[in-house]
């Protein structure tokens, strides 16, 4: 088994902080219209606005963090890594569009729902089959966790269709999406030391 980069520890770690700083950050800056259980974070990145730069610097951040942590995670199938580089480009794009302050954006829902999918498959296409791996790269934890996404997303679209609480499980699929890397390079790490441990005299 080949062992994690260090840094992709550090850049995994870096995500979540990353994404929920970043909009915590940015709706203080937006100020008391903005209501985080109703309104999505691309809310927060349309015009002009202190927050909507905040917003755009913080998705930047967050896919370079999971290009990063994909180059470094080596335990995890190719697959699944590419899938996670191209998540990353995906964030990178939701940036670069971001949405105008009234009506949708092709380009913006494109990127976003790309980098959804994207992220939403990695974990199940970073699985290892064949040999010892560490936890988080077992198949069922990673069917788990995708499947916890995909409903989230369904919980999502009904909330947009019934101009609901839209903002609660966009928050809690980003949140996941952007923590289960760490979740994943840790349990390599733990892999590592184990598998280190048995070996000595």
């Amino acid at each position: 088994m080949r062992l994690i980069a260090p840094w992709a520890l550090v850049s995994s770690g870096c995500a979540p902080v990353v994404l929920i700083g970043g909009w915590l950050v940015a709706g203080f800056l937006d100020g008391i219209p903005y209501d985080p259980a109703t309104q999505t974070i691309s809310y927060l990145e349309a015009g002009d606005t202190a927050s909507s730069w905040v917003m755009t610097t913080t998705l930047a951040a967050l896919g370079t963090c999971h290009l990063v942590t994909a180059a470094g995670l080596r335990p995890a199938a190719l697959p699944g890594r590419l899938a996670l580089a191209a998540g990353g480009v995906a964030s990178i794009l939701v940036a670069l569009f971001p949405p105008p302050e009234h009506g949708p954006s092709f380009r913006h829902g494109l990127a976003a729902g790309t980098g959804y999918a994207l992220l939403a498959a990695w974990p199940i296409l970073a699985t290892r089959y064949r040999r010892p791996a560490p936890w988080a790269l077992h198949l069922a934890p990673a069917v788990l966790v995708t499947l916890a996404m995909l409903a989230g997303a369904a919980w999502f679209m009904i909330e947009i269709q019934h101009h609901g609480l839209a903002g609660v499980p966009e928050r809690l699929v980003t949140s996941v999406q952007a923590a289960w890397p760490l979740v994943v390079a840790l349990s390599c790490v733990r892999h590592a030391r184990t598998a280190a441990a048995g070996r000595a005299p």
